[in-house]
């Protein structure tokens, strides 16, 4: 293999080489485009869509709008694409992913494919990991775009109403991957066309594509209502609890759980993160609440409320999975570090958390609507990404997405030093060393950057290095409000920074500091608010002079900083660039990848080291048995590192388990929600053509006599004829709808003569007669509302009670494998049943109730309302924080209750219900 690489290269290098004449074609129109000028180069945009419109395609085109672009670039913002990112853009143009270091521009290289695609008019939507990149990006690119006559949106959490519409309907979106899905969700929850903002999902171009489709793609998007009142069994459970004895084990042995003379109530599996109760466990329980059997049916709530407290207790840990903010409980990004907002664990874990801490359990909710990142970002017809860290998970992402992974070379050759693991015998040995490798780089100065793997362990090392003495700064989920600050700072001259992961952080880590926050510090010392500061960094066109006057006051600082910061880059090149040093293993190579490559961007020097011990989680929980054993016999101390290639492939091993593991539970996950999925086109297909406007007439005469056949036939199964017994059940459903009491009472005798067509006939006749004598007295305009009203109510309401019996179906259905039934197979076999059983209930009780419903015609005027099923309460991803929400001020709107509600909604404003112009509705 690594022969044939040397003589054929590899598959990237190959893709790269086949692209270079395209490049080469930009390349030589650059003279051509400079000598433009900006009215010429404008009216390029008008030229390319008509070129387009009369037929040429866009890779006919990809060469002159690329030149355009990158002179556009040029121009507004002074920084030309340079080839590779000429590469990375077509590679995104392609639907591919094109994985770019960190520190390459890769900010820059989405505006080429995304200013050729946006031609078309349908669209572009770029999806970033957090509010504030998506508004910087927004705002920063969006000068090239304007520039060219292009139209820019932002889609954050607090966009809302009218701006979010305008937002959708630009040529370029910037959001994130929440808001974007969510948006998708809550249109097809809209009971009103001009609620919906989403338009077409034509092409998107994600950026930290790994974090967004791989890592956050475990967990669905869910929409949620209120559900029952929150009970105080979950206090009562947690108290219980609490006094039970656990065990933790790496692995556990079925027979421990069945032990009765298991010395241990409940035990928990590090390895497979689950928790148990055991036989001892099982009879406390029984004891303390007077139960005969905790496994009869009706004691399943109980159970389950005791197996979300003991995973509570056992698994979910303070300060690592979830903090206590203001008497909240609040979930840590695993991957990012990050606080997430808003964000809940379902099926009542979250509200056992809530009680084992001693805050207030909320209520729990009902799933409204939901669906995964996998099934959300497969709607796009092309969908391309961008990373620095993307090859490791290049399978997942060819079998998930069909997208291929392009890896694009450096602007200038790499280097960085990346040193072998160490490894040590345990944590103690561990961390002396990394006190003692700190200390000797702080002392040339060489700045340190420390990864760590929960908020715990940075907070145990700052700890040990205030005693030595060694001044440094710490970033974790709980000072996230600093985080661009402190990574800024942590390239100076002898800076220590202990941070927890840094995925999707979005500031670069500068040699000798970062101009641009030592200037924000100057604004913030002058006395400008938080929110003139963001005006002053930010691009967004304006002629206001406060903020021009701080934009001029914050370049003239950066410019002073910049001059002062390039001797001291130059001394810390000299001292080697920046040292990253990781304090364990992630359980994603990728993640260790990202931390790496916050090292020797742009050519710049740096080293990076592992420091390890065979307690760290990874190693202790998928490392082999054999290599502890080695440790042991050789009889190494605690201070002695071990750099064998033996201990290197186990951690290699370890971690590919792992990723293995994490890959085939987000396939489990999408391979249940595909059936989800299919159910929800149809679901999604038919509210969309109720709120188009389509007339739905024959849709209901089909309910009708679908409605009316499954009653007879169901009733009469392979009989000729029916008895009068049977005739009258079939009948009774429709009985006070459009059958009077004693209408259709036909004897045995008389039920001979008719076959089951026959008597569909019959009732169908009846049926159409009542109907069409509804519609004379509404009016057919009026009718059709009804209809559309009726279907789209009933529609919501089964559609949310069959998510929450599909989601019972799925939390039981893991134990058919042990009565040798794919657990899979059988989700979708039942999942269909109960979808079929719930299409036909939507069309009885649609029948029934467009039948029984009375409205109040005056002077020849009746009105139907559309009204919500249930009120949303809450998401499971809300905003991250990283952008500051700005107060919605309204200056001089004075509506009327009968004026159009100004959110944009199309509704009168007292029948709307926005919370940005109803604030007292909140």
């Amino acid at each position: 293999m690594g022969l044939l690489k040397k003589l054929f290269g590899t598959t990237s290098e190959r893709e790269v080489k086949a692209i270079s004449p395209i490049v080469d074609k930009i390349e030589a129109l650059d003279a051509e485009y400079s000598a433009l000028t900006d009215e010429q180069l404008q009216a390029k945009t008008q030229e390319f869509k008509d070129r387009y419109q009369n037929g040429e395609s866009l890779d006919d085109l990809l060469p002159e709008a690329f030149a355009a672009c990158r002179e556009a670039a040029w121009r507004v913002l002074g920084m030309k694409p340079y080839r590779v990112q000429l590469i990375g853009g077509i590679i995104l143009h392609q639907g591919r992913i094109a994985e770019m270091k960190t520190g390459e521009g890769k900010t820059l290289v989405a505006t080429l494919p995304a200013y050729l695609n946006a031609l078309t008019g349908r669209g572009v939507h770029i999806v970033t990991v957090n509010d504030y990149l998506a508004k910087r990006d927004s705002e920063w690119m969006g000068k090239v775009y304007r520039f060219m006559g292009l139209t820019v949106g932002l889609v954050i959490h607090g966009v809302m109403g009218a701006d979010k519409h305008r937002a959708y309907a630009a040529d370029i979106t910037y959001g994130t991957n929440n808001e974007f899905g969510f948006d998708y969700l809550r249109d097809n929850m809209a009971i009103y066309k001009q609620e919906m903002v989403q338009r077409d999902h034509a092409f998107a171009i994600v950026d930290e594509v790994d974090s967004i489709l791989i890592d956050e793609a475990r967990t669905p998007l869910i929409i949620s209502g209120q559900g029952d009142e929150s009970t105080q069994l979950y206090t009562i459970v947690d108290n219980f609890v609490s006094r039970l004895k656990c065990k933790v084990v790496a692995s556990v042995d079925t027979k421990e759980e069945e032990d009765p003379n298991e010395d241990a109530d409940y035990i928990v599996d590090e390895k497979a993160r689950t928790v148990t109760l055991t036989a001892n466990g099982i009879a406390k329980a029984e004891k303390a609440f007077n139960l005969e059997n905790l496994a009869d049916p009706e004691n399943t709530t109980l159970s389950h409320h005791i197996n979300q407290a003991i995973r509570a207790r056992g698994l979910m840990k303070r300060d690592i999975d979830y903090v206590v903010k203001d008497g909240e409980v609040i979930i840590v990004d695993e991957f990012t570090g990050r606080l997430m907002f808003g964000r809940r664990y379902s099926e009542g874990l979250h509200q056992a958390i809530e009680a084992k801490e001693g805050v207030t359990v909320a209520r729990e909710s009902k799933t409204l609507a939901t669906i995964t990142f996998q099934n959300y970002f497969r709607l796009y017809d092309k969908l391309s990404g961008m990373t620095g860290t993307a090859m490791t998970e290049e399978e997942e992402f060819n079998g998930t997405y069909s997208l291929d992974v392009v890896e694009i070379p450096t602007n200038k050759p790499q280097a960085r030093i990346d040193h072998h693991d160490v490894v040590y015998k345990n944590e103690a040995g561990k961390y002396r060393a990394i006190i003692n490798q700190i200390k000797e780089c702080h002392e040339k100065g060489q700045p340190v950057l420390v990864g760590t793997v929960s908020i715990e362990k940075s907070e145990l090392l700052s700890g040990m290095l205030k005693k030595a003495g060694i001044k440094h700064n710490v970033l974790n989920a709980k000072n996230h409000e600093k985080e661009a600050e402190i990574v800024a700072q942590a390239g100076k001259f002898g800076a220590v920074t202990v941070a927890t992961n840094m995925a999707g952080r979005g500031t670069d880590i500068m040699l000798g500091g970062n101009a641009e926050y030592l200037a924000k510090a100057d604004l913030k010392k002058a006395g400008l608010s938080d929110e003139l500061i963001a005006e002053a960094t930010g691009f967004a066109e304006t002629d206001n002079q406060d903020i021009l006057n701080a934009r001029k006051m914050f370049s003239d600082a950066e410019a002073k900083y910049k001059a002062e910061i390039k001797p001291e880059a130059d001394k810390v090149r000299e001292v080697g660039g920046l040292f990253i040093l990781g304090t364990e293993r992630h359980e994603s190579r990728r993640i260790d990848n990202q931390l790496r490559g916050r090292a020797g961007r742009q050519g710049d020097p740096g080293e990076s080291r592992f420091y390890l011990s065979l307690e760290d989680d990874i190693m202790r929980l998928f490392g082999s048995e054999r290599v502890m054993g080695m440790m042991e016999k050789l009889g190494v101390d605690e201070d002695t590192p071990i750099e064998q290639k033996m201990l290197t492939n186990a951690i290699e091993s370890a971690q590919r388990q792992v990723e293995s593991k994490n890959f085939q539970q987000r396939k489990n996950v999408l391979e249940y929600d595909d059936v989800m999925n299919t159910q929800r086109e149809v679901i999604y297909k038919q509210r969309r053509q109720v709120l188009d406007g389509e007339d739905m007439k024959a849709s209901m005469e089909n309910m009708i006599r679908t409605t009316i056949h499954n009653a007879i036939r169901g009733r009469m199964g392979e009989q000729k004829h029916m008895d009068a017994e049977s005739f009258r059940e079939a009948l009774a459903p429709f009985r006070g709808v459009f059958l009077l009491p004693d209408e259709l009472k036909l004897t045995d005798e008389e039920l001979q003569k008719y076959s089951a067509e026959d008597l569909c006939s019959l009732v169908e006749e009846r049926a159409f007669d009542v109907y069409q004598k509804k519609e004379e007295a509404l009016g057919s305009p009026l009718m059709r509302e009804l209809e559309r009203v009726m279907m789209l109510r009933v529609v919501d309401e089964y559609w949310m009670d069959h998510l929450d019996n599909m989601n019972e179906l799925r939390q039981g259905i893991g134990l058919r494998a042990y009565g040798q039934e794919d657990p899979v197979v059988a989700y979708k076999r039942e999942g269909y049943e109960m979808f079929e059983e719930m299409i036909a209930a939507i069309q009885e009780e649609t029948v029934r109730r467009v039948f029984i419903v009375r409205i109040q015609v005056k002077n020849g005027e009746g009105t139907v309302e559309r009204k919500r099923v249930a009120k949303v309460t809450g998401t499971s991803g809300g905003g991250d924080g990283s952008v500051k929400q700005q107060p919605v001020v309204h200056k001089g709107v004075k509506i009327g209750r009968n004026d159009p509600c100004p959110c944009g909604s199309g509704l009168k404003w007292k029948k709307c219900t926005c919370k940005e112009y109803h604030p007292d509705q909140q």
